[in-house]
């Protein structure tokens, strides 16, 4: 797809993501979709109102009437899609920086739309194609209040609020000044939690830290859950679909040991588990250790969400999937990231262990993962040196898994090359229980690549 990527479009806003293409995209949308009714939504960024001012225009000008959800996190749109029964517009850029802005579009069940459907949207971005109404069938606006509040309960009647609450935790929270910063807390406070926050107010200028949850980013958080004995430190990126966590010393989980943990917790024989194709060594043991099947996509969260789709089309339960970067889907619960469930489902796991973080997460947490980045001058660069990967992958003591590059599993490590989607680099990862093991696959296969310059 030229303009829709792995999850939605995203883009320096002004500059690549401007109000012509979001008025384009929201008539392409709207004309596809055949709806009455079409809500958007944005997050806290400041360029927000300006999309969503446009999209709603866009809308409106093929014969939408138009629901103005206002500022929400992503999870709380997927809610009152799902039940109003209408699709939306949503203008977030999730975890880039403030400088960026985008675009996902959500269907009428909650779900972010599959590869086909966005495919017939772009097409009609592309051939000017959409169903334009005349000015006396052109879509009214109306705007919608209580959105989070619905979906803050319905949230808590899907997880054990009572085994949260008799588990007394204290739980410290970091939305990046996002699209969550007054629901999770309130939602993990309902839940009987006692609820410590750092940059919980709204502002799409991110002050307090960068809005993508990694390490770097995370240090009020460790600061204040190792200064105030909180049990745990949750954070989201910027429309909270993602969560990540902090131990109760102040150390950050790491995405993947976190998301085995919670599959560990939810699988059963014959299950699947559905990710993408960089997934962790620590997934791949817990669903040998609980005989359940795990499924590899190309990277990204509408891939993910398409294969899952197809799984449960053939009758196969997959009660737990996603990335090692936070963005974790249980399909039982609905088929979309949600940011305050995952901290919840987590806040679950350790009331059943009745004891810390570190504790819960020790059985998947030893493992060394290597990530590693080659540069390319051109594209002809590139294909020699994907060409060279792949020569090297054809002589390996493994069979390679080409989803989405060249994945060479070997039962208790891994490797795995592939071109970057978004910067002139090909990526190399690798991983292993044995740190030597993980940095001498990483490095052979740098060694390969390296030689098809």
């Amino acid at each position: 797809m030229e303009l829709f990527g792995s999850s939605g479009i995203r883009g320096v806003a002004l500059r690549y993501l401007t109000p012509e293409l979001v008025l384009d995209i929201a008539k392409a949308a709207g004309t596809t979709w055949d709806a009455d009714r079409v809500a958007v939504a944005r997050d806290t960024r400041t360029t927000g109102e300006l999309f969503a001012n446009a999209a709603a225009s866009g809308l409106a000008a093929v014969g939408c009437d138009v629901d103005r959800l206002g500022v929400v996190p992503t999870p709380a749109v997927g809610n009152y899609c799902e039940s109003a029964g209408v699709p939306c517009v949503l203008v977030t850029a999730s975890h880039n920086p403030p400088e960026f802005n985008g675009i996902k579009l959500v269907g009428d069940d909650g779900v972010e739309l599959s590869v086909d459907v966005l495919e017939r949207v772009e097409r009609r971005v592309l051939d000017d194609d959409y169903d334009h109404a005349d000015w006396r069938n052109a879509g009214a606006t109306t705007r919608v209040e209580g959105v989070v509040d619905d979906y803050a309960d319905q949230l808590i009647d899907a997880v054990d609020a009572e085994a949260i609450a008799d588990a007394d935790l204290t739980v410290a929270v970091d939305p990046g000044h996002g699209a969550a910063s007054l629901a999770s807390p309130r939602i993990y406070r309902e839940l009987g939690c006692e609820v410590l926050t750092v940059n919980a107010t709204p502002d799409g200028h991110f002050p307090g830290r960068q809005s993508e949850p990694v390490p770097a980013n995370l240090a009020d958080l460790q600061r204040l859950v190792a200064t105030t004995d909180a049990d745990v430190g949750i954070a989201h990126d910027g429309d909270a679909d993602r969560a990540v966590f902090v131990d109760e010393t102040g150390a950050f989980v790491d995405g993947d040991t976190s998301f085995a943990a919670m599959a560990d917790a939810c699988l059963e024989p014959g299950d699947a588990v559905v990710s993408a194709v960089n997934v962790s060594q620590r997934l791949v043991d817990v669903c040998d250790a609980n005989d359940a099947d795990l499924e590899l996509t190309p990277i990204g969260a509408t891939n993910i969400i398409t294969r899952t789709r197809e799984l449960h089309a053939e009758g196969t339960n997959v009660p737990i999937a996603g990335e090692g970067n936070g963005g974790v889907f249980f399909p039982p619960y609905r088929l979309s990231r949600d940011g305050a469930y995952i901290g919840a489902r987590f806040l679950e796991l350790l009331a059943a262990a009745d004891g810390p973080v570190s504790e819960a997460v020790a059985p998947y947490a030893d493992y060394h993962f290597v990530r590693r980045n080659v540069e390319y001058a051109d594209d002809d660069e590139r294909d020699e040196m994907l060409s060279a990967a792949r020569a090297y992958v054809e002589t390996a003591d493994a069979e390679p898994n080409t989803t989405d590059g060249y994945r060479l599993d070997y039962g208790d490590a891994w490797v795995l090359v592939r071109p970057s989607g978004t910067e002139p680099k090909i990526r190399i990862y690798a991983e292993s229980a044995d740190a030597d093991r993980a940095e001498r696959l990483a490095t052979d296969m740098y060694v390969a690549v390296e030689s098809g310059r």
